[in-house]
């Protein structure tokens, strides 16, 4: 199986970051916290934002950057609207990381700067200061599973009171 690894630095909003373990669960993509949370991991709205998704997701938590770089290594990209680089013109390899910072803030520029390369940008409309972090996070996961073809996942459903085989025979 392909993996994929979503990284948070510092995430400061509970429902942000619950939404993001339902995409990650969802998906089948590990998720990485970097301390200092803006909330305790039994938080009640992080809870509640990842529903009952909580017994698929593949976490781990960090005490700071440093800590994550000394345990990980692989193909990072660091999402970012300050990138040069869209998103979707990246190619991403099995085994990715893809970085976004704090709500507030984003992600350290010192951390953009020394890689340029692999800093990508979702593009949006000027006047816009950014789109939510869950939001961001789902677009770049799906942008990238896109690319692998979905591998594992489901990519057809079935209606409740009718069946699409049975589409043809009815007109």
């Amino acid at each position: 199986m392909a993996t994929l690894n979503i990284v948070l630095v510092e995430p400061e909003i509970p429902q942000n970051t619950g939404n993001i373990a339902r995409t990650c669960a969802v998906t089948g993509a590990r998720l990485h916290l970097i301390e200092p949370l803006g909330f305790k991991i039994d938080d009640r709205k992080l809870k509640h934002a990842g529903l009952d998704y909580w017994q698929y997701l593949d976490i781990t938590i960090y005490k700071n950057l440093d800590d994550f770089f000394s345990k990980n290594n692989g193909k990072y990209f660091f999402f970012s609207t300050k990138a040069q680089n869209v998103h979707s013109d990246v190619k991403y390899p099995d085994g990715a990381y893809l970085f976004f910072g704090k709500e507030s803030k984003g992600l350290p520029e010192k951390l953009l700067f020394e890689n340029h390369d692999t800093t990508v940008r979702i593009p949006m409309m000027d006047e816009a200061r950014s789109l939510n972090l869950s939001n961001s996070v789902a677009i770049a996961t799906y942008e990238v599973l896109r690319q692998w073809n979905y591998p594992e996942l489901l990519c057809s459903g079935e209606l409740r009171d009718f069946k699409w085989s049975d589409l043809n025979n009815s007109f």
